[in-house]
């Protein structure tokens, strides 16, 4: 009886055990083969880092900035409007009895060339500007100018012109502004000169005039390259600059302005100035064209040929380099070198064109500020 006894509470205890071995293993599986402790359960102490948590950066706008300006075709300079209003071409006097002369500082691109007595008249042409100040002394055209007007697409505005030149306004379809042949109400003359010197207009008067022709008002305009760094770093000192186109009386020179970026003008050694203003007047670019010239009549007009090209040089930014003129598909003369079309500074360019005789270097002499002269 005792023996049997014994066997039930040594099973008892048995089953006892694994009952509580079971337990522990369920508890076990439960904390990941663990004991649970209070202090795995803690936060880990102030002193430890921990993985940073992605962060979002929001993108950021750019800053506004204002639109882009259009650029003035003729010039290269910025303005606020669209660029459509039709070049004028003026033939101005520059006879001495007709300095200082009144509109030049407005013009986009000017042109001397010689006309008959080895004086030159002027081309001013017109586009990015919208003044209405006189422009004048206003005197005849030739078929060369013709040439240089009409490769802007210009309305050519003058008073009188040659026989030659009549007949390619009246018998070619030129748009043209004649004060003495077709359009006299739109331009005045004025007391303080004696004719022919005293004949003036402005644009206002102009634009009125062609559009009362009907001459178209807006235009494909050239577009030309254009670079603040300039073309000639490479070249020829050219902070002095002088020009003789026939007289020896007559002299036009240039001295560079480096603070300005820009040429003043000077005939004769005495400033050239603006009328009006009393402002010299001035440039960005220089450009010096080589032409044959010839006297075709006794009265000594000339033929210049404007078209088969030739030497150049372009002057910028204090230096000068050779080049050659074209006259390009578009009716342009465009300045090449090495192959590429050489590249205006933005502002304001005036064109000389000189005979090739007795040579086209024999016109022209350029110089350093200490007054060197070199040859270009």
């Amino acid at each position: 009886m005792r023996e049997r006894l014994n066997d039930r509470q040594t099973l008892l205890r048995l089953g006892l055990l694994l009952a509580l071995a079971a337990m522990l293993a369920l508890a076990g599986c439960s904390s990941g083969g663990k004991t649970p402790n209070a202090a795995n359960d803690a936060p880990p102490p102030a002193n430890e880092t921990t993985e940073p948590a992605d962060t979002v950066t929001e993108p950021v706008d750019p800053p506004a900035v204002d639109p882009p300006q259009f650029v003035a075709p003729l010039t290269g300079l910025p303005q606020d409007e669209e660029p459509k209003r039709r070049p004028i071409a003026v033939m101005v006097n520059n006879f001495a009895a007709a300095r200082p002369q009144s509109g030049l500082p407005n013009a986009d691109v000017v042109w001397e060339v010689l006309a008959e007595g080895g004086i030159t008249r002027l081309v001013a042409v017109f586009q990015s500007t919208s003044s209405t100040a006189p422009i004048g002394p206003i005197r005849s055209n030739r078929p060369y100018l013709i040439r240089i007007g009409e490769a802007y697409h210009a309305v050519l505005a003058h008073a009188g012109a040659s026989t030659d030149a009549y007949d390619l306004l009246q018998h070619h379809g030129k748009p043209y502004l004649d004060e003495i042949s077709n359009a006299g109400a739109y331009f005045y003359r004025e007391s303080f000169r004696k004719a022919p010197h005293n004949l003036y207009s402005n644009l206002e008067k102009l634009r009125a005039g062609a559009a009362k022709k009907g001459y178209d008002e807006t235009v494909d305009i050239p577009a030309y390259p254009w670079s603040e760094a300039g073309a000639t770093a490479g070249g020829t000192d050219a902070s002095e600059v002088e020009l003789h186109f026939l007289m020896k009386d007559y002299a036009v020179s240039y001295t560079y302005d480096p603070a300005a970026k820009r040429y003043d003008r000077f005939v004769n050694g005495k400033p050239h100035t603006d009328l009006e203003s009393k402002a010299q007047l001035t440039a960005s670019n220089l450009v010096v064209l080589g032409a044959k010239h010839r006297t075709y009549d006794d009265y000594g007009r000339l033929e210049i040929d404007l078209e088969s090209g030739g030497p150049a040089v372009l002057i910028q930014l204090g230096k000068a380099v050779n080049c050659e003129w074209v006259r390009a598909a578009d009716g342009v003369i465009r300045l090449m070198k090495d192959g590429q079309e050489l590249p205006f500074v933005p502002g304001h360019t005036y064109y000389h064109v000189v005979p090739l005789t007795p040579s086209f270097e024999s016109h022209l002499k350029l110089g350093a500020a200490s007054g060197a002269t070199p040859q270009p």
